[in-house]
């Protein structure tokens, strides 16, 4: 791999890192399986290696994401690290060099720090991004197991893991009726339930604390090993994660044992935590910037089985793309029947050498989304369909940075219709409710519309939707209201409902506002007007003005318009008061909403709102402007601005109403 590529596809694997690991943190869901992320870490670790280059804010070194909960946020005492993994239990023996370790289950809930006080629990705070949490000490005094007072006087800081179990997690999700309503898994119940802002909700959930570390104590006791600090918190009244004595010739043993026991465990775990049991050793060795070098973690493998690939069915997208998807004979996997794994693209179907009867090892990604791991025949007889099998008109084979695509570019192709009209509709377009891509199928079927625009001639097809299966008068007038409520709209959100390659919703606002929100000369763009606008690319302008060039898209833009009255955002009109500042916002907010409103604020008044504080930065917004925060540091090292919410505000003369 040259030195160009292997760059690109570093940043390829900082961005889905950095996805997952958002995704988990701070939204309490799962993207990717701890299979795959790990796969994607160990590559990247690997490639920073051979270059020598370790990219600003890698996910190997650097711990967690900025925390956006409403919650009051502080610091921890000590950073709290990650630790460095195995799969390999024989790895462990030689890690441990000879000594004594402590072996314990790795826990798969959130991550909490309680602080006692004069024997009284004075604090309690989440893992946050690793060097500040938030406050939840209210709730973590309704956890079911954590002693409010304790025999030591001292200060005492105890790290642990607040869980709820599989029957709490079965009990609760039995109580929800709607299946889309249930939680996905224990962690996520409790990440939600550990962070609510009422402490009676906490309270009903039956949330469980384990000690894990003993993170400092004044005045010290006399511990020398890690489990004589395990055997004092148990004296404090704390529940301790179960933990056993290790040597180098047992280890790999004791791993097989707590394996076979883990399908009889109540408590969710992910895997093993192997530490030193000397603690002066333990200290001694210190800590990289990722890891400490006294613990390392044991992770399970996902589950997996092998099947027989039956078959390769090709989807169809509205932008012409034909994803592959495995069908395979039906196994069981955590706990569900599964059939069928998407492929996403012709270089993965080939990398894995697929081929009809193939016998293929499958896993579900976040114990969710079936995924292929391996090809255990590898015939590799599968081949890309010549003909689009919605359409039957022919195919193309794309490549582009490296991944082959199949396309297929017949423009009236359904599944496209399909596919863009339910774009158009999406609730960051157009918004219209009651259009399933399902409804959108009937109505295309049924020749009540053809495109986007017959949406808003609904009304002369009444009795006609109004018969269709699944249909009737109520579900007709609640449609009808929705396309009238869209008649209005914002020039960005209709901008990005007509599907134009590479522009999101947020580039359409950039374009709109570079423009004047006038649609007329957005449409009108040339390539080098565009590029001017920052954030703006040579790629995506040249193919923005190519979609305005083609008359049938220019013709359908016209149609739709003339059903529809934009709507300008309120600093549009005149001079934008922002324009040139960027801004980062932190903490909480009491003017807006959230602060998503207040983004939108500043972005309609013509300034930038950015993830993090640069030298560009303009000014931090935080109505905390003492606090210690990375970002309240950074911005006074670079010399950036700190504010309240009021002082911005009385700097536009006021929040307009």
């Amino acid at each position: 791999m040259e030195a160009e590529k292997k760059l690109e596809r570093m940043r390829e694997l900082h961005r889905q890192l950095k996805e997952a690991a958002r995704a988990y943190y701070q939204e309490n869901s799962e993207i990717m399986s701890n299979f795959e992320y790990d796969a994607l870490y160990d590559e990247l670790l690997e490639l920073e290696k051979e270059t020598g280059i370790v990219l600003a804010n890698s996910p190997t070194v650097k711990v967690g994401y900025e925390i956006v909960s409403e919650l009051p946020k502080e610091a921890h005492i000590a950073p709290m690290l990650s630790l460095d993994k195995t799969k390999d239990r024989e790895a462990l023996a030689d890690w441990l060099q000879g000594r004594e370790g402590l072996l314990s289950w790795k826990l798969d809930g959130l991550t909490n720090v309680l602080t006692y006080r004069e024997g009284a629990l004075v604090k309690a705070l989440t893992r946050g991004n690793g060097e500040i949490g938030e406050i939840i000490t209210n709730n973590a005094k309704v956890y079911k197991n954590v002693p409010l007072s304790i025999p030591y006087k001292g200060e005492l800081v105890v790290r642990g893991e607040a869980v709820i179990t599989y029957s709490e997690f079965e009990r609760i999700n039995g109580e929800i009726a709607e299946t889309e309503a249930k939680y996905k898994n224990p962690r996520n119940l409790c990440s939600g339930t550990v962070r609510q802002l009422n402490n009676e909700i906490t309270a009903q959930r039956n949330v469980l604390f384990f000690a894990c570390t003993l993170v400092s104590m004044e005045p010290e006791l006399s511990l020398a090993t890690r489990k004589e600090q395990a055997d004092f918190l148990a004296s404090q009244g704390l529940t301790c994660v179960e933990a056993c004595l290790v040597t180098p010739g047992t280890v790999a043993e004791t791993v097989g044992e707590m394996e076979q026991r883990l399908p009889g465990n109540d408590f969710p775990s992910d895997g093993l935590v192997l530490t030193f049991n000397d603690i002066a050793f333990a200290e001694s060795l210190g800590r990289t910037a990722k890891f400490p070098r006294d613990s390392i973690a044991f992770k399970w493998a996902d589950e997996t089985a092998e099947t027989e690939l039956l078959e390769i069915e090709w989807s169809a997208s509205r932008t012409g793309l034909i994803n592959p998807v495995a069908i395979f004979a039906p196994v069981e996997l955590e706990g569900t029947t599964v059939s069928r794994a998407s492929i996403h693209n012709v270089s993965i179907m080939e990398g894995l050498s697929l081929g009809i009867g193939d016998t293929v090892e499958v896993y579900k990604a976040n114990m969710i989304i079936p995924q292929i791991a391996a090809n255990l025949t590898g015939s590799g007889t599968a081949k890309p369909p010549e003909y689009c099998p919605v359409c039957g008109e022919p195919t193309t084979l794309k490549e582009e940075n490296e991944v082959k695509a199949l396309y297929c570019m017949n423009p009236e192709c359904p599944a496209k219709k399909v596919k863009s009209i339910a774009h158009f509709v999406g609730r960051d377009a157009m918004n219209i409710e009651g259009l399933s891509e399902a409804t959108i199928e009937k109505l295309l079927n049924e020749k009540l519309i053809a495109r986007a625009a017959d949406l808003f001639r609904l009304s002369g097809h009444r009795e006609k939707i109004v018969a269709m299966e699944g249909f009737g008068e109520r579900s007709y007038q609640k449609l009808l209201s929705s396309v009238e409520s869209a008649r209005t709209v914002s020039p960005a959100r209709f901008l990005y409902s007509l599907g134009v390659p590479g522009i999101g919703l947020s580039t359409a606002k950039l374009v709109c506002r570079a423009f004047d929100e006038e649609i007329e000369r957005v449409m009108n763009a040339k390539p080098e007007e565009l590029v001017a606008i920052e954030g703006i690319g040579e790629v995506t302008a040249e193919a923005f003005a190519a979609y305005f060039a083609e008359e049938k898209n220019r013709q359908e833009a016209e149609e739709l318009l003339s059903f529809l009255t934009l709507e300008r955002p309120v600093a549009a009109a005149g001079e934008l008061p922002l324009a040139g500042k960027t801004y980062v916002i932190t903490g909480k907010v009491f003017h807006f909403s959230g602060r998503p409103e207040l983004k939108a604020y500043i972005e309609e008044r013509g300034g930038k709102v950015t993830g993090s504080v640069t030298a560009k930065t303009d000014y931090l917004i935080n109505n905390d402007a003492a606090s210690q925060s990375s970002k309240n540091k950074t911005a006074k090292e670079l010399g950036v601005a700190v504010i309240t919410e009021e002082e911005f505000l009385e700097m536009l003369g006021g929040k307009e109403e």
